[in-house]
């Protein structure tokens, strides 16, 4: 099984990678949060292979984060791997532990491919998934993220308009998140 590869970027695109490693070009499908964070050279992907009677897939990830909220995604019975890379896509990893945390079933059917039942189960069976991935979020960026929220909700704001105005926000800390959101809050 492949866990990772490193090797030189031969091709990219938004939705897949080829990967020159050693002389042998995969194929790689990733995120557009990966997309966006990749360089032109070189590169380090976590690989999720998926093996099926016709195909031997694999999906990288710049983030462990990433790979374990995608590996976590696909066990959801009637979400595979293309709706797990669309949610992969939509969120990076904290936002969608901030949506899990406060039930934010709007926030999940924004993603393409997804309707209000699919929305409805990844909620119930993602229900104590919410620490897990924070705790393995790889930047503290997550920590931050589940501070503003807090500080949001003990202003008095609905857990549901707090996932939606987080998930717009581009601030690394927690002061700047809050801020970022009051603007947004204030236009809602």
């Amino acid at each position: 099984m492949i866990v990772g590869l490193k090797g030189n970027i031969q091709y990219k695109e938004p939705s897949f990678v080829h990967i020159d490693v050693a002389g042998v070009v995969y194929e790689v499908f990733i995120s557009l949060q990966t997309f966006s964070a990749i360089g032109k050279e070189s590169i380090n992907l976590f690989i999720t292979q998926i093996i099926r009677e016709d195909a031997s897939l694999l999906f990288g990830f710049l983030q462990m984060s990433e790979k374990k909220m995608f590996a976590r995604l696909i066990k959801i019975n009637g979400v595979g791997p293309k709706v797990a890379i669309a949610i992969c896509s939509t969120f990076t990893p904290s936002q969608f532990a901030t949506i899990i945390n406060n039930k934010d079933i709007n926030g999940i059917k924004k993603v393409p491919g997804i309707g209000p039942k699919s929305a409805g189960r990844i909620l119930v069976e993602l229900a104590g998934f919410y620490v897990e991935l924070v705790l393995s979020t790889d930047a503290p960026a997550s920590q931050a993220f589940s501070q503003a929220s807090e500080a949001l909700e003990s202003l008095g704001f609905t857990k549901a308009k707090i996932s939606k105005v987080l998930s717009k926000c581009q601030g690394d800390d927690t002061a700047s998140l809050v801020k970022e959101a009051l603007k947004l809050l204030q236009t809602i």
